[in-house]
């Protein structure tokens, strides 16, 4: 992976389903805007062409039965998401702000694809975030969460592949820099008081 080399800071925020991920994103928004930090909020999958297929996959909507085309799928998608959305925002010096990268794709695309290195590889040419926040939930909490805000599970949302998931984001967590693990378990605000303490060293 390489460098920001842009004057913006690239942001992304980890864990696994139910982790808080995407309300903490949400919370980082609010406080970039209120010191008046040009920022952009993102998510992968992404809503175009390739993360839509991805999404119908992940729903349940579609299938596909290629666990090696599905992760090309991801590569795909974020490769189009860096060149049409997070480099371009970047280069203007804004905050870019990803609720899930790649480490989502290898936690858990390592589930079902037995090569591993594999899986780094296909990654290997992204950009690496300026900062990592990853979430650690325990995957009982994760479920907990699900069910009181969602009317169904997608195919992952199962606590015994949520806790595979969660031991292989704590092995990469340890391969790659700027990554930070942060209890998720505790009230939403405490949370967001680490992650400004985090944020503040970088922007």
């Amino acid at each position: 992976m390489f460098k920001n080399k842009y004057p913006g800071k690239f942001i992304t925020i980890e864990g696994i389903d139910g982790s808080g991920a995407t309300t903490q994103a949400l919370k980082l928004k609010e406080y970039l805007a209120d010191k008046n930090i040009p920022f952009w909020l993102t998510q992968e999958p992404t809503d175009g062409v390739i993360g839509s297929i991805i999404k119908s996959h992940l729903s349940g909507t579609a299938k596909i039965t290629d666990h090696l085309g599905l992760q090309l799928l991801f590569a795909a998608d974020r490769a189009s998401h860096l060149d049409q959305e997070i480099t371009p925002r970047l280069q203007k010096g804004e905050v870019v702000i990803s609720d899930r990268y790649f480490l989502s794709s290898v936690a858990y695309g390592s589930l079902n694809v037995s090569d591993e290195n594999w899986l780094y590889q296909i990654n290997d040419q992204f950009l690496l975030p300026d900062l990592t926040i990853l979430l650690k939930v325990p995957a009982k909490v994760g479920i907990e969460r699900i069910s009181e805000t969602r009317l169904s599970f997608s195919m992952f949302e199962q606590e015994e592949k949520l806790k595979k998931v969660w031991d292989n984001y704590e092995k990469i967590s340890k391969r790659y820099p700027n990554i930070i693990v942060i209890d998720g378990s505790k009230p939403e605000d405490d949370i967001f008081e680490n992650i400004k303490i985090a944020i503040e060293k970088i922007i």
